[in-house]
């Protein structure tokens, strides 16, 4: 099993904590992985850690699909491979329809559809076979349809990839997570409890059946979230978990149209994730923080004393022995969570 470390995007200002990025790849992370929303972009600081460190992958959770073009996408992954020595990592989602039609002014119309355009698009220009060209119902290549010049040609790009590019994408669905299982080398769950591998094996067990040619769940990297806080008090360690969690569950979409509060009640906490969403879009943010579970923060996180996070660790062992955990990301701004997982991880 290896080890990431998960940046996030900014909020008012934006700096990257360089010291703890350098710490991760001294002690032998494997990954390193930025963000953005609708503030900070993801290429932009995941050329600056690329650019100041010297062994450590980076890669981007997510790029979202509406922001760049799937040949522009395509042409920063090249980018960034030659002038970090193959240490990018491709990382795509299609964002949620709050962010497209608000920030990007672009229809959110069937996302599964326009990211398996979008990936297809991509490995064609990465492997750099042919000129380019597809005809699908989100992308057009080359372009033929209202006010075309008709001058468009297919192109092949001028720079060479210097080996493979990892993909990733991050969804909970499971026809996205099928298509992501036959498509890429693995997914980001927003947290995850190792021992429910059980939610997302149909969908994985049926893309890698698709995607034939012998791949396997060794091939595809199961690749959670785990916040990790140490320290001494056990509820003050839990509450950045719960204020994520509240958010995700209670503000991050519409009542019947967030994935992450569906996926709770897959967790088994569907009366909470209810009365949590409630509380949220109620305005009542930190009385949803409060009811999320401390059972389910100790499931999906890692917190409080060393001592208490190292008899925690062998869940997360055991689901990296079977694969269904490939990569922890960690969420953490500790050098000492840092050397902890570290060592009882690597």
């Amino acid at each position: 099993m290896k080890l990431g470390l998960v940046l996030g995007y900014s909020g008012r200002h934006l700096s990257l904590p360089m010291e703890l990025i350098k710490e991760a790849d001294a002690l032998g992370f494997d990954s390193c992985w930025t963000a953005e929303a609708y503030g900070s972009d993801a290429v932009t600081t995941a050329a600056w850690v690329l650019a100041r460190t010297e062994r450590i992958r980076v890669g981007t959770a997510i790029m979202q699909l509406a922001a760049r073009a799937p040949t522009m996408a395509a042409m920063t992954a090249l980018s960034l491979q030659h002038l970090s020595g193959n240490r990018f990592i491709v990382g795509l989602g299609p964002s949620g329809p709050q962010v497209v039609e608000g920030w990007y002014g672009a229809s959110y119309h069937k996302p599964l559809t326009r990211l398996r355009e979008y990936i297809e698009i991509m490995r064609q220009v990465l492997a750099r076979q042919a000129p380019v060209e597809f005809e699908g119902e989100h992308y057009q290549l080359p372009y033929k349809g209202a006010h075309s010049s008709g001058m468009g040609k297919p192109l092949k790009s001028i720079l060479h990839p210097e080996g493979a590019i990892p993909f990733y994408t991050a969804t909970l669905r499971p026809k996205a997570l099928a298509m992501s299982a036959e498509l890429c080398d693995g997914f980001f769950p927003i947290w995850m409890n190792p021992q429910r591998y059980d939610i997302f094996a149909p969908a994985i067990e049926e893309g890698l059946a698709r995607a034939g040619g012998g791949k396997g769940l060794a091939d595809f990297d199961v690749a959670p979230f785990v916040t990790v806080v140490v320290g001494d008090d056990l509820d003050a360690c839990r509450m950045p978990v719960k204020g994520m969690m509240a958010l995700y569950i209670g503000g991050m979409g519409a009542r019947g149209k967030n994935f992450y509060n569906t996926y709770a009640t897959q967790l088994g906490y569907g009366d909470e994730a209810r009365k949590i969403q409630d509380l949220y879009l109620d305005g009542k943010k930190a009385e949803a923080a409060a009811l999320v579970p401390d059972r389910l923060v100790d499931e999906v996180a890692l917190v409080g004393p060393a001592d208490r996070i190292r008899g925690e660790i062998d869940r997360w062992r055991d689901a990296g022995k079977n694969h269904h955990v490939g990569s922890m990301l960690l969420g953490t701004g500790q050098p000492e969570a840092l050397r902890l997982m570290a060592e009882l991880v690597l």
